[in-house]
């Protein structure tokens, strides 16, 4: 569930909720023998910081105990304690992490986009959180911790306030230094229509903004159009070479306006289109078949297309550029195909 809340609000991480739970505290804490089951489900996520525990009742000894191994809780964080014990969960982590970053947290990074739905994603453990520049909280285990001073707007997804997904992307591709891996996922959440490439060139404004050289470089390439890391590896790969910039991600339609296929390369002067053919690169695999069966449908309609396989790009450069030569000059000795092209934005 997403609600849509101000810049930086308060972030109320009071001791319960009210109602129900406030008498299931007063049921654990009046009887004789503290049923630590109820006092767990007490807590969201079965996650309390030291201060509500404290406020409880219980002792800072019996805290240190309940924690040392048989005691049946597990310290998340400094003064965050998972109730339940045992190994936390992806969200009972998260919800520490929040505990102990204070209130104005909010999540954002590698995290943040998870859960604003992007998939292609690097397996980075920690939860990134965002925090206002004058807090005195670090980053620990798990938790990675990022002071600022730079406003940000948020919402909340599954009852955690998590940044913009444009502000995650920028603040994950600011931490990772791999150029393919924040293709990878800048991409995805562009062609899966999750963020706009504007929202992302927005948070970009900020030229003094560290870190930021990938993106930058990855929002010029999805701006052009290209959806995939083999489609940047292409693009590359052609500003090297003496042929024309093609267009990239193409609607092709025939004369009688029917949808013929959306093709990676167009080069609209020639009518020559250049598939880069791979499972493993383009975002959007369950379309694999379908783009097979549509090749046959432009060549049906007379335009000439090159495949490639991205592992190409990268081992045998030379070659594949011999080969978009010859087929861009024999697509220009004959007459272009009688086909329209558009470009292909799904944002």
């Amino acid at each position: 569930m997403h609600l849509k809340i101000a810049s930086c609000p308060h972030v109320d991480q009071g001791l319960v909720a009210p109602g129900q739970h406030v008498l299931m505290i007063d049921r654990v804490m009046k009887t004789r023998s503290i049923d630590y089951g109820l006092l767990a489900d007490a807590f969201e996520d079965g996650v309390a910081v030291r201060r509500h525990l404290l406020a409880l009742g219980f002792s800072s000894n019996t805290l240190a105990k309940k924690c040392r191994p048989g005691g049946g809780w597990t310290r998340l964080f400094l003064g965050v304690y998972l109730l339940t014990g045992g190994t936390p969960s992806r969200r009972q982590l998260v919800r520490g992490a929040l505990l102990r970053a204070g209130p104005l947290t909010f999540l954002t990074g590698v995290e943040a986009a998870r859960r604003h739905g992007v998939r292609r994603l690097p397996a980075d453990p920690r939860v990134h959180v965002l925090v206002p520049h004058g807090r005195r909280v670090t980053s620990q285990g798990a938790m990675l911790v990022e002071r600022t001073n730079r406003p940000w707007d948020g919402v909340i997804i599954d009852g955690f306030p998590v940044v913009t997904l444009a502000r995650a992307l920028i603040d994950a591709a600011r931490k990772e230094s791999g150029l393919d891996v924040v293709r990878a996922f800048i991409a995805d959440a562009v062609q899966r229509r999750l963020c706009s490439p504007e929202a992302i060139a927005e948070e970009l404004k900020d030229q003094r903004l560290g870190g930021t050289w990938l993106p930058r470089r990855v929002l010029a390439e999805v701006s052009d159009g290209v959806r995939s890391a083999a489609e940047a590896w292409s693009r590359s790969l052609v500003h090297r070479s003496s042929l024309p910039p093609p267009q990239w991600n193409v609607l092709i339609r025939s004369v009688s306006g029917e949808q013929l296929a959306v093709v990676d390369g167009w080069w609209d002067e020639v009518g020559l289109a250049w598939q880069i053919d791979s499972l493993e690169f383009h975002l959007a695999p369950d379309d694999y078949a379908r783009t097979m069966a549509q090749h046959s449908a432009l060549l049906a309609n007379g335009v000439m297309t090159v495949h490639t396989v991205p592992s190409r790009l990268k081992k045998d450069p030379a070659a594949v550029i011999n080969e978009l030569r010859g087929a861009y000059q024999a697509a220009a000795q004959r007459p272009r195909p009688r086909v329209s092209a558009t470009l292909w934005r799904p944002v």
